[in-house]
């Protein structure tokens, strides 16, 4: 167990060896004899090398972080604008469904006031199917209904 330990702390302190000289490594650049440029990550002998200073700069956690929440902001913001539009689109389409709904009742209402008025008698059918001939008095009850529900139905 101890060989096991000492192995592991070994290891990893060769790593950490190597990991560091290859970030220490430079970029070099050198001009080959036809003028192209090449960028290597090893000298190369030539006498055209210059080895360029590069810069490393860590990133600010807190501005990844603002980021990040920016971007959930955002994302929450745009579901919350479909959800809003989803349901208003809804809710207009039931309000056209209901003002189609109301103007097919009111002409259908309509026209039996106009059967109502154009007819000399009004008559229902009975159980047995035979027609049964409302008198005056049904007649009067029958067209103020109607009426009553054209009013009901056919007003904005």
């Amino acid at each position: 167990m101890l060989k096991a330990k000492r192995f592991l702390i070994g290891l990893a302190a060769v790593v950490i060896t190597l990991a560091g000289g290859a970030y220490a490594a430079g970029i070099y650049k050198w001009t080959d004899a036809d003028g192209n440029i090449h960028y290597e990550d090893r000298p190369s002998g030539s006498a055209t090398e210059t080895r360029m200073a590069l810069s490393y700069s860590r990133t600010d956690p807190g501005s990844v972080q603002a980021q990040k929440q920016g971007l959930a902001d955002s994302v929450a913001a745009r579901q919350e604008a479909r959800a809003k539009a989803d349901e208003d689109a809804k809710s207009a389409a039931e309000e056209a469904a209901k003002a189609a709904d109301k103007q097919k009742k009111c002409e259908t209402y309509r026209a039996r006031l106009q059967t109502f008025i154009q007819s000399r008698r009004l008559y229902r059918q009975d159980e047995n199917g035979e027609r049964v001939y409302l008198d005056e008095t049904e007649t009067q009850t029958a067209r103020q209904k109607v009426e009553e529900l054209i009013a009901e139905h056919c007003s904005s």
